[in-house]
């Protein structure tokens, strides 16, 4: 009575599950995407069909299939699975699935596959726990992770492990599996909605069917006639089937609903933008080299992205500071002046308005002309300072305030005050003896810069 009773709850969250489990693969080759891994002679799937897997890393954004991957490899493979999360698990857990591993291998001589998902979760003591096991290769450890591992998982088990990068899933492997989603749910989409739901998704898989789900809810309430969605049976036919045809899965003489661009749209209006450690890192760098490379739409994009996903608003402040003199420099020479003016209005008025003052700067940053040899000019000049080029500070430039110093080493003696000579500038030596001939600023001849730099080599006679 209890297997009855199990059975059938079995079959309830079969069919009550969300579209993204009923369509997971069962196979690797109904995964979508990740070619570069999992293609005929590529590295991963190499591994597998040898039944040779060793330790890897799974490393990728949500969505692009890491769990999907560990279960189909276990499955693929002669080794028991075991999988852990690292979000509950704990050193107590990981010690016992050693000891059971130990158990298996001498019991029945097979190994064991531990499948940790969000491995960055787990701290140094849990990570060390692992470390003998999978050196021993007692334990093929398939870590899964949304972070980089390089930050996030000790040397010693990145080094005995292999790292695969799952990359987001391009505009075709979205479409396929928008295509199974559609047959799974009996329903149709308009090209306007297919196209904003492959765009929205971020190459998230996961994300993609979830808001179909949403969307195809939305479509049929306002479809009397739609058929009712398809059964968990059927959802599974069309994991098989990628390129199933949706009017295939409605039954004779009804209308399958149709999902529309408000559909989508309406389903999208609650989801966050994504944005992990990694985005952190790879969004800022984006946006700093965009206003480098004069773009400002492009800089706005990711300035908005940061903003959406709640970066600090003063950690983007501070990057526009540094940009300011970075990238233009003397170029433009009120780009630091409106880049420390946004700091000063992101503390003074805060967000949401303060998005207008740092708009407002990352578009003078990136339509300024740029100059990076102020940046270049100190980082000569500490160069020299740091291989021992001191010399001592001329006499003439010394400190004259105290009689006794001008007594004893004829501090001030020849000084040219440059006030007093015509242009408010007279030719003098301000360098120690041993640098007198080095040179570390090279002006640019981009914008305010190259009328400066002109100034300059007049009043040096090197023009």
């Amino acid at each position: 009575m209890s297997d009855l009773f199990s059975a059938a709850a079995d079959d309830a969250l079969a069919r009550r599950a969300p579209l993204a489990d009923r369509l997971r693969p069962r196979t690797l080759d109904e995964v979508v995407g990740q070619d570069h891994l999992l293609a005929p002679g590529r590295p991963l799937r190499a591994l597998v069909d040898a039944d040779r897997l060793q330790s890897v890393l799974l490393w990728g954004p949500p969505g692009t299939g890491k769990t999907t991957l560990a279960q189909l490899i276990a499955a693929a493979s002669s080794a028991d699975f075991v999988a852990l999360s690292a979000v509950n698990a704990s050193v107590k857990d990981v010690r016992e699935t050693v000891a059971s591993a130990k158990v298996r291998l001498g019991e029945r001589g097979r190994r064991t596959i531990l499948f940790l998902d969000e491995i960055h979760r787990f701290n140094k003591s849990q990570q060390d726990a692992l470390l003998p096991a999978v050196e021993s290769g007692l334990l093929v450890l398939v870590g899964a992770t949304t972070e980089n591992p390089s930050f996030e998982v000790n040397a010693a088990l990145m080094s005995r492990s292999v790292l695969f990068r799952l990359r987001p899933l391009d505009a075709d492997a979205l479409g396929r599996l928008l295509d199974r989603g559609l047959a799974a749910l009996g329903l149709d989409a308009t090209d306007e909605a297919r196209a904003h739901l492959v765009a929205s998704s971020g190459g998230d898989g996961r994300s993609l069917l979830t808001t179909l789900e949403v969307a195809g809810t939305l479509a049929a309430a306002r479809t009397p006639t739609a058929p009712p969605a398809a059964t968990a049976a059927t959802a599974a036919t069309a994991a098989t089937a990628p390129t199933v045809a949706t009017a295939a899965t409605a039954p004779t003489g009804a209308t399958a609903a149709t999902i529309t661009l408000a559909d989508t749209e309406g389903a999208l209006d609650a989801r966050r933008v994504r944005y992990g450690v990694d985005d952190h890192y790879d969004v800022i760098s984006a946006f700093i080299k965009s206003i480098r490379g004069s773009d400002p739409d492009a800089a706005l994009h990711w300035l908005a992205r940061m903003l959406e996903a709640g970066e600090s608003p003063r950690f983007i402040a501070r990057r526009l500071v540094i940009a300011a003199s970075e990238d233009i420099g003397m170029a433009d020479p009120m780009a630091l002046v409106v880049a420390d003016a946004a700091a000063h209005a992101v503390e003074f008025v805060g967000l949401p308005e303060a998005r207008i003052n740092l708009a407002q700067a990352t578009v003078h940053l990136a339509v300024a002309p740029k100059s990076n040899r102020s940046y270049l000019a100190i980082d000569a000049a500490i160069a020299d300072v740091r291989r021992g080029g001191f010399g001592e500070v001329p006499s003439h430039l010394r400190d004259a305030s105290s009689s006794a110093a001008r007594r004893a080493d004829g501090a001030g003696a020849g000084y040219r005050y440059p006030h007093d000579h015509p242009g408010g500038w007279v030719e003098q030596d301000y360098l120690p003896e041993a640098l007198r001939d080095r040179t570390y600023y090279e002006p640019s001849d981009h914008g305010a810069e190259a009328r400066l730099a002109e100034r300059w080599r007049e009043r040096r006679g090197t023009t």
